[in-house]
């Protein structure tokens, strides 16, 4: 572990006795003393959690044409919001195979800020670079900004009480600033509860952990790590680029054809998604509920009624919410929901109906 990097709040973390693991490079918390990953998870849907996403990437695309620029290589069509809003979008490769998936924040015409994936930031910064035209900035600031994730209904609680802005809406950011520093205040997150992404710079980052905890203690809530930020992510049915998104698992194929602006005249990877969407070829990925008693994990195979090998689960865990198995997986067209299907779990056969996630209902836009 001593050769990975470490968030502006590594210490904190060891402080309140977090067990920690290397995640895409970083050492960062998979959960606390005090309940683990359920009991993170049931504060995060029914109160609120606090998690430090500062792994994830931060870069920056600025000069004139900036936001057209970034239109011309990602995914998402731009066009489609405005300044102050955020968007899913995704890097692809040429092939259509996913580079990274990522949240562009239009801040104008001339600046947009991007949080990609921990281990793809330099690569997205590295091709966004080679191909910017003259005038048009790109910078790596991973280590210039932390992230912090407020997630659960009582997210507003938490934030008013610091004086943080929580009026605008879902996918859409306030620049402000706390106890003098400024701060990116965004209504975005990776658990389907309503929530909060909070920039600030990497050295306030650990003073304003401090602030939101107490406050997150005083409404009933708790700390949280990656293992809850995953089981939570799961039940939404939300993507993790590695397993669910990947170079050989193109937007088609995840079902993310949504984060793709088709009518753009160009981005990367444009002419072979729109032949693979026009050819309805390769997998497609649904959700995985399990009818009998396991845990489906990544790479298990799935089969038919017939016994026919017909897909493959990309990511599986234990539904809290549920309490039952829950999966998604790269299926074969000829799977539809309602299908049964057996999964090899370490060579046992696990039963489990096809369906469309989310598997719970998403609070994102509760009001």
């Amino acid at each position: 572990m001593s050769d990975l990097r470490q968030s502006p709040l590594h210490d904190r973390h060891l402080a309140l006795g977090a067990k920690m693991a290397d995640f895409g490079g970083w050492s960062m918390p998979i959960e606390y003393p005090g309940g683990g990953v359920v009991a993170e998870h049931t504060a995060v849907r029914e109160r609120v959690g606090l998690f430090d996403v500062s792994h994830l990437g931060k870069a920056r695309v600025s000069g004139p044409g900036a936001a057209d620029y970034v239109n011309r290589c990602l995914t998402n069509d731009l066009r489609r919001i405005g300044p102050g809003q955020a968007q899913y979008t995704m890097c692809c490769a040429q092939d259509g195979g996913v580079v990274d998936d990522l949240i562009q924040y239009l801040r104008s015409d001339e600046d947009v800020f991007l949080i990609p994936n921990a281990a793809n930031t330099a690569r997205v910064v590295s091709l966004l670079a080679a191909d910017a035209p003259d005038g048009v900035l790109v910078e790596d600031l991973h280590a210039s900004y932390g992230v912090l994730a407020v997630q659960g209904p009582r997210s507003d609680e938490v934030l008013l009480a610091l004086g943080l802005p929580v009026e605008h809406d879902y996918m859409s950011f306030a620049e402000t600033t706390w106890e003098g520093q400024p701060v990116i205040v965004c209504r975005t997150g990776y658990t389907g509860e309503r929530g909060y992404e909070v920039v600030p710079a990497w050295d306030v980052t650990a003073s304003l952990w401090d602030a939101l905890l107490e406050q997150v203690r005083a409404q009933g809530g708790l700390p949280a790590g990656l293992g809850a930020r995953d089981t939570l992510r799961t039940e939404m049915g939300y993507p993790l680029h590695g397993n669910d998104l990947s170079p050989d698992i193109t937007p088609v194929m995840a079902a993310a054809a949504w984060a793709v602006g088709w009518d753009k005249e160009t981005f990367w990877g444009r002419e072979a998604l729109t032949a693979q969407r026009a050819e309805r070829s390769g997998r497609l990925m649904r959700g995985l509920v399990v009818t009998g008693r396991g845990i489906p994990r990544s790479h298990c195979t799935v089969r038919d009624a017939d016994g026919t090998e017909v897909g493959e689960v990309t990511s599986g865990t234990f539904s809290p919410t549920r309490r039952q198995g829950i999966a998604l997986a790269l299926l074969d067209r000829s799977v539809t929901l309602g299908d049964e299907v057996v999964l090899d779990v370490r060579g046992r056969d696990l039963p489990a109906t096809v369906t469309k996630p989310p598997f719970v209902e998403a609070g994102v836009r509760a009001s």
